[in-house]
């Protein structure tokens, strides 16, 4: 399983000042802007959640799952054609119906200033390595490397027995998790504009 460290750490965080913030509000505020206020934490604890504890990368002995901000990719072993990273760990598979899809996973993207960063790292690290492992390793950022690791358990998974398509869904409880909050914004915005 891949997550994105950063994004979840900064994620709790959040969520932990939020939840004293709330509890403020809810002890002092009874007020319209405690309310606008409220809906804004919770309108960010949405956005805390879709960006920072949802995606991720699941890989298990039926299937592959890319779990992106707002939508869900299942890939079966079998429908599998290959794992790709350039900037993005892409994931190319066959969908109903016999047609190829690519889908772009949310974690473990980089840029190329952080490649490059990252390659500069690993050539003044090499210096302390053995010869052979420093070559091995060469030019292999965490994004290769995750590619590696899924292609050599998708190599080994492909002819798993199950349903040989993959599906892309929308998540209801992460759209959920922004529409809900976000609806109670705008009222209650447009009821501060009627005042």
């Amino acid at each position: 399983m891949f997550r994105p460290t950063a994004a979840r750490v900064g994620a709790w965080v959040w969520l932990v000042f939020a939840a004293f913030n709330l509890a403020d509000i809810a002890w002092r505020g009874r007020n319209l802007a405690s309310l606008i206020a409220a809906a804004v934490i919770l309108f960010l604890c949405g956005l805390a959640y879709v960006l920072g504890l949802r995606p991720r990368i699941a890989a298990d002995d039926t299937a592959l799952e890319l779990r992106n901000p707002l939508r869900d990719v299942r890939v079966p072993w079998p429908a599998l054609r290959g794992i790709e990273a350039d900037h993005a760990l892409d994931v190319r598979f066959t969908v109903a119906g016999g047609a190829d899809r690519t889908a772009r996973a949310w974690v473990l993207q980089t840029s190329p200033r952080a490649r490059a960063r990252e390659e500069r790292r690993f050539r003044k690290e090499a210096r302390h390595l053995p010869p052979e492992v420093a070559a091995k390793a060469a030019g292999r950022t965490a994004l290769g490397y995750a590619a590696e690791q899924l292609n050599e358990l998708a190599a080994r998974r492909r002819r798993a027995p199950g349903d040989g398509t993959g599906t892309v869904a929308w998540s209801i409880p992460a759209i959920a998790a922004l529409a809900v909050p976000g609806v109670l914004l705008v009222v209650t915005v447009a009821l501060g504009f009627l005042r």
